[in-house]
């Protein structure tokens, strides 16, 4: 049982049990005393009241009303929340702005260096820009939420990312190509990727992505994107 995973059950069974001793749960979760005092701590330090009563009788008490207030996000998750605000704001929809970039500036110094050390390295990958007002927007689908996540690992270790591609006509192939950046131009989003079979970059409308997969061993390396004037870095 992982660190995380160990503190959960001790979360679930005070909660359960109303009143537990060290001891118990030290027995319950299969770990030493001083692990379990140590955990504690940490659950403390992340927002959850637990009172101490000695004597008989006493124990560890969890606060019925208490939550856990330290944010345990992933690199997707936040992204996920970094592109949406971003994406509001170029469509001109963001009417709170200044609290949500400082909500988010909060989430990101809540992450461990390396978590942010990916995020900022994730963000290098996103664009934004207007879209053309000929393009039809009238057929806009919903993206896969697999997308991000599989994203997220096909970017961050440069690995192949396979897919299957519905095309405008309704045609399905799979693809797999070398996915070098994200571009949003809402509501449409795309990914931008080299493609070996074409030898050539090609634009993919995320609401057409099915099924995707990253492939493992297979890296590439990173191309320069050339995009039109009206498109600019989100960073």
């Amino acid at each position: 049982m992982n660190v995380r995973m160990r503190k959960d059950a001790i979360v679930r069974s005070l909660r359960r049990n109303g009143t537990s001793t060290v001891a118990q749960l030290s027995e319950e979760v299969g770990a030493s005393r001083r692990t379990i005092l140590r955990d504690i701590c940490s659950l403390r330090d992340e927002g959850f009241v637990i009172h101490s009563e000695t004597g008989r009788g006493g124990g560890l008490q969890l606060d019925p009303q208490s939550l856990q207030t330290t944010a345990r996000l992933s690199v997707a998750e936040v992204f996920a929340l970094l592109i949406s605000v971003a994406s509001m704001r170029a469509a001109g929809n963001l009417p709170f702005a200044g609290l949500a970039d400082r909500g988010l500036e909060k989430i990101e110094k809540a992450l461990p260096p390396d978590k942010v050390r990916d995020l900022r390295r994730f963000l290098d990958c996103l664009y934004i820009g207007t879209l053309a007002p000929q393009i039809d927007t009238s057929n806009v689908g919903k993206m896969d939420a697999e997308l991000l996540p599989a994203f997220e690992t096909a970017f961050l270790k440069r690995l192949y990312l396979r897919f299957a591609y519905q095309d405008a006509k309704g045609a399905t192939s799979t693809r797999c190509v070398e996915p070098q950046a994200m571009l949003i131009l809402p509501p449409l989003w795309y990914l931008v990727a080299w493609d070996p079979e074409r030898n050539d970059f090609r634009h993919f409308r995320m609401d057409r992505i099915s099924a995707p997969t990253f492939v493992e061993g297979k890296t590439f390396r990173r191309r320069h994107v050339h995009f039109d004037d009206n498109v600019r870095p989100v960073r």
